[in-house]
């Protein structure tokens, strides 16, 4: 029996660095890049370079938190009806086990909760030789878009 994907609509990685990062905004500024869709997750990698790295010369847990929300909110909004819902985000956080000092960082985020207001991702950053560097749990809220135009409730 196939497994069914939990992401709404088909979507590629090549539809996502087209359309979700795109210039002007903080994902492509740091280089993020989604480079793996599977049936229950997505994966993106950002660069540890002159844009991620901290004044000690390691990857800011700052940029590990922009990186998991990007991965996080893009794939949570596959999740829903994308005519219908949007996502917001609602909390963050973050455990920081070892420091990246060059390269790239890989974020995975996979559900640990589909509900009908909200969502929870846990995002785990891994370095290029596959060990983690960093732990996040990650909740949406989920949100209707109201009137014919499409203008979302609340902004």
């Amino acid at each position: 029996m196939t497994q069914a994907s939990l992401f709404l609509t088909p979507v590629s990685v090549e539809e996502i660095n087209t359309t979700q990062i795109i210039d002007g905004q903080m994902a492509r500024h740091l280089g993020i890049e989604m480079t793996e869709i599977g049936l229950d997750y997505m994966t993106a990698k950002m660069p540890v370079d002159h844009r991620t790295i901290q004044r000690i010369g390691i990857l800011h847990g700052g940029a590990s938190l922009a990186l998991a929300e990007t991965v996080g909110s893009i794939a949570a909004s596959y999740c829903v009806d994308r005519d219908s819902f949007y996502i917001v985000g609602q909390e963050i956080n973050a455990n920081h086990i070892r420091p990246v000092r060059s390269g790239f960082v890989y974020a995975t985020a996979t559900p640990l909760h589909l509900g009908k207001s909200s969502q929870v991702w846990d995002i785990r950053i891994k370095n290029e030789d596959g060990k983690l560097t960093c732990v996040s749990r990650f909740t949406v809220a989920v949100l209707k878009k109201v009137g014919l135009s499409g203008v979302m409730a609340g902004l």
